[in-house]
């Protein structure tokens, strides 16, 4: 199977299973003499993991994560960084009444169809599980990264939203709720909007948007690897996510060039940033910021109809402990991302210039 690497001088290469012993990944290209903390990572892993809130899925996982490699006496050394996390509270069993049905909205139909084989435990390979690697990676990156600032927060649950500007938002309030809104009153409606949802059986979806401050200026390789592309892959490739857009997005598409064009100022900032922090593919300088919008968890505990492996329509209800809605959780993802897009670039950016 390829796709499983991320990254061209920082690159991560993940692997593991839902359901299988372990999860783990090597983080390959990370500069010696960065000193690492843990208790940053293990923060980041905590903000991930299953089990954390009455709101996201009750599958207990502490996420503890063992390096094997890499780092000695608390310092990268240069070397690939080699890390486990072990998977201790599988229920396998929960999945036993889909081993030859095919999931509504699900990646079961495809894999099986393109590999011939199929792991039904919890989707396999294809089950977010495999973003707890990412998260680890990321909040390596992030300590490499050590002067920008990443902030991704949840900006809307179905129809709830923040209306403010990302500006006028305190971002310290971020952690301060189990929706992980920085705006306390939208926050407690996205809760209770949540919380009825997974009442009724079933899920719904939302929109995180991610702010990243203090961008140096030249960071993006024209012309396939414009530095916006490669942050709307990396947000891409996160299960659920069904649209990335920066800077005005689609609302650009609505306005005048008279009033969308970012008029300088003497330093060489922009009077505002519609351009979202990235023109011609490289950054500007500005503050960087983007939105990821996240379907609605495939899995309902609802009846559906579904396909089975002899091409019947069959009845089928979800089982187990499952996200009603994915995104509070799928915050740290999204920063942890950017950071592996941002640290990417940031070497390819010192190749460059000896002066970076």
């Amino acid at each position: 199977m390829a796709g499983n690497s991320f990254g061209k001088l920082f690159k991560l290469t993940t692997f593991g299973e839902s359901h299988g012993k372990a999860i783990g990944g090597i983080i390959d290209g990370c500069p010696a003499g960065i000193p690492i903390d843990f208790e940053a990572i293990q923060l980041d892993m905590d903000r991930r993991k299953p089990g954390q809130s009455k709101i996201v899925t009750q599958r207990k996982e502490p996420d503890t994560v063992e390096f094997y490699s890499g780092i000695f006496e608390g310092v990268t050394t240069g070397t690939p960084i080699g890390f486990v996390i072990h998977n201790t509270n599988q229920k396998s069993k929960d999945y036993s009444h889909i081993k030859d049905v095919y999931r509504p909205s699900h990646a079961d139909y495809t894999y099986d169809k393109k590999y011939g084989v199929r792991d039904y435990r919890g989707g396999g390979r294809s089950s977010a599980r495999e973003t707890a690697c990412r998260v680890v990676a990321g909040a390596v990156a992030k300590q490499f990264l050590k002067d920008l600032k990443i902030n991704a927060f949840t900006s809307a649950v179905g129809d709830i939203k923040i209306e403010k500007p990302y500006q006028e938002l305190d971002f310290s309030l971020i952690e301060s709720n189990v929706i992980r809104c920085p705006e306390p009153e939208t926050a407690e409606k996205m809760i209770a909007k949540v919380q009825d949802i997974k009442k009724q059986g079933d899920t719904v979806g939302g929109v995180i948007t991610c702010v990243l401050q203090n961008v140096p200026v030249g960071l993006g390789e024209p012309v396939f690897d414009k530095l916006h592309a490669e942050l709307g892959k990396a947000m891409l490739s996160i299960n659920a996510v069904k649209g990335f857009e920066y800077g005005s997005g689609f609302m650009g598409s609505t306005m005048k060039g008279s009033e969308h064009n970012d008029l300088f100022k003497e330093d060489g900032t922009t009077t505002t940033n519609l351009s979202g922090g990235v023109q011609g593919g490289i950054s500007n300088g500005m503050d960087i910021y983007f939105n990821v919008a996240f379907k609605p968890v495939a899995t309902v505990l609802q009846k559906q109809d579904a396909l089975n492996s002899s091409g019947e329509i069959v009845e089928m209800q979800g089982k187990g402990r499952h996200d009603p809605c994915v995104v509070p959780r799928a915050v740290p993802i999204v920063e942890a991302m950017a950071a592996l897009v941002m640290a990417d670039y940031s070497l390819l950016r010192r190749q460059e210039s000896r002066d970076w």
